[in-house]
Formats: structure tokens, C-alpha cells, sequence
């Protein structure tokens, strides 16, 4: 139900199989979901792509007494990204039986979804939808009749991006500021009020009640080997139809684009070159984009991402130049100020970026920003710095010929 055609309440989502022998799901333990997610070779679909079912089964372990706790990340703030906003707007009730299926797999009685404070509508259903839920036994009390206690709770943010980093994400659950935390001690020892917590993307937890009743080999059917399943895209930019749609996995970029986008705009050729996976993934040049797989495995091939899978498709008319100093702009807007390298340094990139855009710069100055993106890049306690450090290296496909005159297909040729 992405684009919201049907009814998003309880009555609309049973219609659509959500909720269908669930308890049969919760009575067949932990053991079992956990092994038939590991099985689909579901990745997270937040942008590190780490195996999911690795991931919860680091809090299926013997309870030391302190209760377990499960965080979607719902602070989807990622430019170009609007993927989790349709889950919770038009089909909020797979997201909270996917919390149910993915809280029983890991030991935890309750979730927290922390929601980004702009998504007015979007927490708004969802706190329908949990109310729904409630009523019908779904949730609380011997959830489904299973005999398994799960609440699930709501989180609205304030906007920040930098929440949107799961450390940083429990710290402002927890009321202080949205920081990063230093890892270790990681969040399954040490999370949300000192607890064991795993906090997994909106994305990930929806699709798994649809891998226990299908069975974990029928989701590893889509896409290839260690890039299984199916995802969720969002396609912007110069391109005749935007839109969210779900694809397999390993999908050619440019059937992608083709099929479901409508093209670009004035055709194949008039293509500059895609970011692929939100704003913190590197661009890459319409020769990369002619055969790239969209899945983690090929586009770490390709010196980019996967990220969000949020593709933002440029074309002739675009100022490269323009476009990154706006992300630089972007990701120093949104810095927490914790690390120096972070802090200061993308500060001087986005006064280098712009000196750039405005035709003041010196071709020494070519170098200097490629090598300060390298001293941000990896010296930070979260991935922000990457973030903004990558945008910038895109002149590695040209090195030593930045246009300064800011002729945008010159530069990605």
C-alpha cells in the first residue's frame, strides 16, 4: 500500500495479509525466526547492510536480569530518502507486527519507534494503528494469544539528522542530546536506559512477518547471493515520474530508472550521473550507471553505495559543483559539533565548496579540499563525517581537472 490507495487501518491491512497467523509465528520461538531471517540473507535496509539476523541474534542470549529492548529507527532524514514515511503513513500496521515478530526473536517486551518530528501524519497513523492493535489483543497482554507480553511505544524527534545514528538516536530517546555515543560498549550490551537494545530501520522490521510465513529461501529467491530480497527505491531528480516503488534487489540502475521512473528527462543521454543512495553516497558517472546492479556488493564495485537506495538522477543541466556544496552545506548544518575533524573540517569544505561555485578558487585548492575530506574521512566517532568527506571525492573520477568554470559535463565525462 506505498502510494496510500487502500485503507491503512486494521480492517484494510488483514485485507492485504497482514496479521495472518502471526501467533503461529510467536509460538515457533525465537530460534526459529531468527534462523529463517538469517536464511533470506535479509541486510539492512537503513544503509550499513549489516545481516539482520546476525544482528538480533546478538539479544538472544540468557537475560541478566535487565530487560530488552527493540528501537526502530524511523528518523529518516537522509536527503533524497522518503521510504519509511510510506510504510508508516499508508501500511503503519506492518511495521508494528514486524516489531512484534522482530521483539519475540530477540527477547524483548517492548519497542520504542523513534520517529522524525516532522512526520506529523506519519506518527499520527501510527499511533492510530498501534491503538487498533491494542484493541484487537494484537499487542500488550499475551500479544496474539501467544502468550508473549509486547508493547510498542512512540518517539517523536526534533528534526535532527544527526538522530538518525543509532547511538544518537538512544541518546535523545532518552531525553539528553541526540550525541553519538563512542562504540564499544554497542548497543546490544549497553543501549536505551543502560539496557541490551537493538535498533534496526523501519524497513527491515516491516518485511519480517513476511519472511516467517513465506519462509526465509522464498525472499533469498529475489535478487543474488548475499544481496537477496526485495527493496524498496526512491527515485527523484531529472526523471519523468518520481517515485517509491519495490524492486529486487540487483536490478540494473538503468531498468530501474527506465521502467519505473519514466526515463530521464530528455533521454538516456542527456543523463550526467546518479547518486544512488542518498546524499552521502558518491556520484557516479552515466558510464558506471550504463550496467551498475542496484545491491551492496556492486555498488561498493563501484567506488559508491548502496546507502538508502535513495536515487537522485542528474542530468546535463546540472551543477555538479553547485549540487555538492549544497550537501556540504547540508551535513554542516546538521553536525552535533562532537568531533573536530567533523566539526571544523567540514566547515572549511563548505567555504571551499562555495568558493568553488563562485569561480574564486585556486587550483592549489583542488588538492587541499581532497585532502581534508581525507583527514575527516574515518577520524569520526559517527559516519556524518563520511558522509560529508564523499560527496566532495567525486572529483576522483577527474582529478586534477576541477573545472572551476563549474561546466558540469566536463566534469563527470
Amino acid at each position: 500500500n506505498l502510494y496510500g490507495r487502500h485503507d491503512w487501518r486494521l480492517q484494510g491491512a488483514v485485507k492485504r495479509g497482514d496479521w495472518y497467523k502471526t501467533k503461529e509465528i510467536m509460538l515457533k520461538g525465537p530460534e526459529w525466526i531468527l534462523n529463517e531471517v538469517k536464511v533470506s540473507g535479509l541486510r539492512g535496509r537503513g544503509g550499513a547492510g549489516f545481516p539482520t539476523g546476525m544482528k538480533w541474534s546478538f539479544m538472544n542470549k540468557p537475560s541478566d536480569g535487565r530487560p530488552k529492548y527493540l528501537v526502530v529507527n524511523a528518523d529518516e532524514g537522509e536527503p533524497g530518502t522518503c521510504k519509511d514515511r510510506e510504510i508508516m503513513r499508508h501500511d503503519p500496521h506492518k511495521l508494528i507486527e514486524g516489531c512484534l515478530v522482530a521483539g519475540r526473536a530477540m527477547g524483548a517486551h517492548a519497542a520504542y519507534v523513534y520517529i522524525r518530528g516532522e512526520f506529523y501524519n506519519e506518527s499520527s497513523n501510527l499511533q492510530g494503528a498501534i491503538n487498533e492493535a491494542y484493541k484487537a489483543g494484537l499487542i500488550g497482554k499475551n500479544a496474539c494469544g501467544s502468550g508473549y507480553d509486547f508493547d510498542v511505544f512512540v518517539m517523536r524527534g526534533a528534526g535532527a539528522y544527526i538522530c538518525g545514528e543509532e547511538t544518537a538516536l538512544i541518546e535523545s530517546l532518552e531525553g539528553k542530546q541526540g550525541k553519538p555515543r563512542l562504540k564499544p560498549p554497542f548497543p546490544a550490551d549497553i543501549g536505551v536506559f543502560g539496557c541490551p537494545t537493538t535498533v534496526s530501520n523501519v524497513e527491515t522490521v516491516a518485511v519480517a512477518p513476511a519472511i516467517c510465513r513465506r519462509g526465509g529461501a522464498w525472499f533469498a529467491s529475489f535478487g543474488r547471493e548475499r544481496n537477496s530480497g526485495t527493496k524498496l527505491f526512491n527515485i527523484s531528480g531529472h526523471v519523468n515520474t518520481p517515485c517509491t516503488v519495490e524492486e529486487e534487489m540487483s536490478i540494473p540502475l538503468r531498468e530501474l530508472i527506465e521502467r519505473h521512473a519514466g526515463g530521464v528527462k530528455g533521454g538516456w543521454d542527456n543523463l550526467l550521473g546518479v547518486i544512488p543512495g542518498g546524499s552521502s553516497t558518491p556520484i557516479i558517472p552515466r558510464h558506471v550507471c550504463n550496467d551498475v546492479l542496484m545491491d551492496f556488493d556492486d555498488l561498493v564495485r563501484a567506488e559508491t553505495a548502496l546507502g538508502t537506495a535513495a536515487i537522485i538522477v542528474l542530468d546535463k543541466s546540472t551543477d555538479v559543483i553547485r549540487a555538492i556544496a549544497r550537501l556540504v552545506e547540508f551535513y554542516k548544518h546538521e553536525s552535533c559539533g562532537q568531533c573536530t575533524p567533523c566539526r571544523e573540517g567540514v566547515d572549511w569544505m563548505d567555504k571551499m565548496m562555495w568558493r568553488f561555485v563562485r569561480g574564486e578558487a585556486a587550483v592549489s585548492e583542488i588538492d587541499m579540499i581532497w585532502e581534508l575530506s581525507k583527514q575527516i574521512e574515518g577520524h569520526t566517532i559517527c559516519a556524518l563525517g563520511d558522509g560529508a568527506a564523499w560527496p566532495v571525492q567525486v572529483n576522483k573520477l577527474k582529478k586534477g581537472n576541477f573545472n572551476l568554470n563549474c561546466s558540469s559535463s566536463s566534469f563527470l565525462s
